[in-house]
């Protein structure tokens, strides 16, 4: 094995430092690239609906947009399955390295799409078969990066550079956020939906083409490394994970519900329920969404480290128990806030989400064996994702209108805290313990 692979999971010097600060880079671009896109996605959410679905009511077209958002998570757990067989049976490294541009480039495209009014109903049609492409290939991206930095982290500091992963998150739908924010204040309405909303999707290729520069010239992790010299790489993860790891499976789908569900109500849908449901102006929503933001990404790197101090299975029950008990309080004073109030109320959202994802990257990553992690992890977030996490905010708007009850976002929200609290009760600890091999 490459010596300064072998050093840089122990990083004593100079040289292993400059290692980790390219894995890190390199875990975090990607998921950057896919999360801006997604929260460009959502924040244009009004305007994307009026461009491909002009003759549906705003209501159903507000719907028909987030369902296109919801069924291009259906082939996240498929994407789960391929880029885990190859981030386990190739390496994380090639992996990470293809994804990045089958996403990038799918993401481009869609800024380049005809509207309604050019191509009728071939419009949402081509605009769904872009974001298939874009979540089939995004479906590796969260779990490989997760496991890539893991891997190489000094085992008392794991839960701290796995946090980077759900920073790198964060991160994006900021910029999202400060993009549409700036968009909406320079550019009148018939600007945005002309040319305005298709901006940001423009930045994706070469900011996938940076990130496929900076894994291709790395090493891949030791771990895998290691795997490769003993011969120990398996022929069919899948397979070993199905037969063998089971319980860690169904453990790992239960708790990433309260991420899945929390990450894209709060961070994601959040501007468009205040916008809509709230009566809250859209330069507001899209400014107390920032502030949140901002805080979380300060946030996440304190949870990860409590993570390392404390063990993941504490913060992750922590995490549950705030979202059971405070949730729907939390809901019922945006409606009579103020716009500091509502920021506040952000921002404690933002703080519970942050224990929960500051902390389930570490914990993904080892609760499976070296031989199937890439699979595992892909495979469980992937399938609670594609379950409950890209359909929240559909969900949350049909809800809303079934039950006549703004609170229903949060009802949903608590219902998933509860199947991750009951999750972690039945896992054991995995921190200070040696990655399995």
């Amino acid at each position: 094995m490459n010596s300064a692979v072998i050093q840089a999971s122990a990083m004593p010097g100079n040289g292993e430092r400059r290692v980790i600060r390219k894995v890190a880079a390199a875990s975090f671009i990607g998921n950057f690239v896919e999360w801006f896109d997604y929260a460009s996605y959502a924040y244009l959410a009004t305007i994307i609906a009026h461009v491909f679905f002009p003759e549906a009511s705003p209501t159903a077209g507000l719907m028909a947009t987030f369902g296109v958002f919801a069924l291009s998570f259906v082939v996240r757990p498929i994407g789960g399955v391929f880029w885990g067989h190859y981030g386990d049976r190739i390496g994380r490294k090639q992996a990470l390295s293809l994804s990045i541009i089958i996403m990038s480039l799918a993401t481009f495209a869609i800024a380049l799409l005809p509207d309604f009014g050019q191509i009728g109903i071939w419009a949402p049609v081509l605009l769904l078969v872009l974001r298939l492409v874009q979540g089939f290939s995004a479906s590796g991206e969260y779990a490989g990066a997760s496991a890539f930095l893991v891997e190489y982290a000094p085992p008392h500091k794991r839960g701290l550079y796995a946090s980077i992963v759900p920073a790198s998150t964060a991160s994006g739908l900021l910029l999202g956020s400060l993009l549409v924010s700036g968009m909406h204040l320079f550019l009148s309405p018939e600007q945005m939906q002309s040319f305005g909303w298709r901006l940001p999707f423009l930045l994706a290729a070469p900011l996938g083409y940076i990130g496929r520069y900076i894994r291709m010239n790395l090493e891949d992790s030791p771990k895998f490394r290691e795997l490769e010299e003993s011969h120990q790489v398996p022929q069919a993860p899948i397979g070993l994970l199905l037969s063998r790891h089971r319980h860690a499976l169904i453990i790992a789908v239960g708790v990433t519900m309260l991420n899945a569900v929390g990450f894209y109500i709060i961070l994601s849908y959040m501007p468009t329920y205040m916008s809509v449901e709230l009566g809250v102006s859209e330069s507001e929503s899209f400014l107390a969404t920032t502030v949140a933001l901002t805080a979380y990404i300060g946030l996440i790197f304190l949870m990860g480290v409590l993570s390392d101090l404390l063990g993941r299975k504490t913060m992750l029950i922590l995490a549950s128990l705030a979202f059971v008990w405070l949730t729907v309080p939390l809901f019922s004073g945006l409606a009579s806030a103020s716009f500091m109030g509502i920021v506040l109320i952000q921002i404690a959202f933002g703080a519970m989400l942050t224990m929960n994802d500051g902390t389930l990257p570490s914990f993904l990553s080892e609760i499976f064996p070296t031989r199937v992690r890439y699979s595992g992890f892909a495979l469980s977030f992937n399938v609670a994702n594609a379950i409950f996490g890209g359909t929240a905010p559909f969900v949350a708007t049909w809800l809303i209108q079934l039950t006549d009850n703004k609170l229903a976002p949060a009802w949903y929200l608590v219902v998933a805290a509860g199947v991750a609290l009951i999750a972690m009760i039945l896992s054991k600890e995995t921190s200070r313990q040696p990655l399995q091999d």
